[in-house]
């Protein structure tokens, strides 16, 4: 047979053959989304009940999610992670390599030609020359040989073992695209976070400081009362007791406030040395978040796109192994031109070719084939458990910040009254003992209670600044399922390959991700 019919034969059944194996269809999730969040349509009680939900403002900024806090601080800090972030860096050469993994796969699909050139010196121990077909041997009994030429070697895949294969590493590709996208979130979440606890920590210092200073002045005022004789040395060591107290709460919460801004810097691809934040002010306004529906969270979590495009990558691998039942055919090649010099070469006559298919396939294994598809189904019913478990975590997720948000803004109200009371009762305690009303226990009491009280409302109002940070989380911030690169064409080999994926920098655009939300 002609070589030209060979090969125009092998590319017919390359091109028209099956593929073997099971077609992926999206599972549904474990139990499907209901039409409302429980925690926007269930019962409230007491106070919450007048909780308000967020109303549409379409005119505000769509701008990075972080720009609803208003600090421009916040946003130098948050537009420096794809700049500098190193772990964000590992992610996106990740998924680099898997798009890499998909490209080298799906060379399979075409033929492979190398080239082959050499030199070798024969011959042997007898004298005299003598002509030979390939040369002249010299009166020293050896002769010099010159070879080149192609060789072309082609796996047909009629049973679309490769085409399943870059299948399933293009749906790893895309499912690294999605960990790259979650890498982001999750690094402009907790830079948030960790900006936020530093602000926090600075208030908490500030609240040290004036209780240092408030405590300061009792303790005057008792020493006064001692040298009149009015009270005993105990009033004394209680305030003195009391205000060293403070003093090292004050040191211990210089070391959090550090801390807090070593890990920002760290989130911005800094070393601590290299970046320095000064003190400010905690956002003044919290935005209260409207999630939407539970549905729209199969679309907006990157955490469920790489779930879903794993189980898609584990589904082609069932394919993959059970076409290792099927005899592997590949045609072969050779052009190979001998001469004894390298004008030689280029003589038809010393050409030498062969082109022909050859067939493998396995007779006896012991049944290895068979647990290997086995294993393959048993890994792909392992990522439909963790694609319907990561619906469930992300449902859970929203529901905790959503209750999280209704609360904490109940609380923080309520705290705020008890802060104000807390800090009456002090004044008022104090004035009662200069009097000599009441004895100095129950100004230490007062102080201290108003000192908790203060620490108590910022920690809610950091639980509410970290819950909004969370929820944006939770809820998938900006992104999009259709955010995720186009999967690489595996119908044949001559299908019209679609546009090149995207660049990381274009995978997950910085758009708004909120549609509702208000200020409380």
């Amino acid at each position: 047979m002609s070589p030209r019919y060979v090969l125009a034969f092998a590319s017919v059944l390359a091109a028209g053959g099956c593929m073997v194996g099971p077609d992926y269809k999206r599972p549904p999730p474990a139990d499907p989304p209901s039409l409302a969040f429980k925690e926007t349509t269930g019962p409230v009680v007491g106070a919450a009940a007048n909780f308000q939900p967020a109303m549409p403002r379409d005119a505000i900024d769509r701008g990075p999610w972080w720009s609803m806090y208003d600090d421009q601080t916040l946003d130098r800090l948050a537009a420096m992670i794809d700049i500098s972030n190193q772990t964000l860096m590992q992610a996106e050469a990740a998924y680099r390599q898997a798009r890499a993994l998909v490209r080298q796969d799906s060379s399979g699909l075409y033929p492979t030609v190398t080239g082959n050139a050499g030199y070798t010196q024969s011959g042997s121990g007898s004298g005299g020359g003598r002509s030979t077909a390939g040369g002249v041997i010299a009166g020293s009994g050896s002769a010099g040989q010159f070879t080149a030429g192609p060789s072309l070697n082609w796996e047909i895949d009629l049973w679309g073992r490769i085409r399943r294969q870059v299948e399933s590493d293009s749906a790893a590709a895309q499912a690294s695209a999605a960990d790259l996208a979650n890498a982001r979130l999750s690094a402009q979440a907790n830079m948030a976070i960790n900006y936020f606890s530093m602000r926090i920590s600075e208030q908490r210092i500030r609240v040290f400081q004036e209780s240092v200073a408030a405590f300061t002045r009792s303790a005057e005022i008792v020493q006064n009362q001692l040298d009149a004789g009015i009270v005993s040395r105990v009033d004394l060591a209680q305030a003195q007791t009391q205000l060293e107290q403070t003093r090292a709460q004050l040191v211990a919460e210089n070391i959090n406030r550090a801390t807090f801004e070593h890990a920002v810097a760290v989130l911005a691809g800094k070393a601590p040395a290299e970046l320095s934040v000064a003190p400010g002010p905690v956002p003044p306004e919290i935005p209260t978040i409207e999630p939407g529906i539970p549905s729209t969270l199969l679309e907006r979590r990157p955490d469920i796109a790489a779930a879903e495009r794993q189980m898609a990558a584990a589904n082609a691998q069932i394919g993959v192994a059970i076409a290792a039942y099927y005899p592997n055919i590949s045609l072969a090649s050779t052009v190979t031109m001998v001469g004894s010099s390298l004008n030689a070469l280029l003589t038809l006559s010393n050409a030498v070719w062969s082109v022909g298919p050859q067939l493998a396939a396995t007779l006896i294994d012991g049944g290895a084939l068979k647990a290997q598809v086995e294993g393959a189904r048993a890994r792909y019913d392992s990522q439909v458990a963790l694609y319907r478990q990561t619906i469930l975590v992300a449902f859970q997720q929203v529901e905790d910040a959503l209750v999280q948000q209704r609360v904490l803004e109940q609380q923080e109200r309520v705290q705020r009254a008890a802060v104000a009371a807390a800090r009456l009762a002090e004044r008022l305690s104090l004035n009662q003992y200069q009097l000599g009303t009441v004895p100095y226990t129950t100004v230490v009491q007062t102080q201290t209670a108003a000192l908790s009280a203060e620490q108590t409302l910022l920690t809610i109002r950091l639980s509410r600044l970290t819950t909004s940070a969370n929820l944006v989380l939770a809820l998938g911030g900006g992104w999009r399922d259709t955010d995720l690169p186009a999967p690489y064409p595996v119908g044949g080999i001559n299908q019209t390959p679609q546009p090149p994926m995207p660049t990381p920098q274009s995978l997950e655009p910085e758009k708004p991700w909120w549609r509702f939300w208000s200020r409380s």
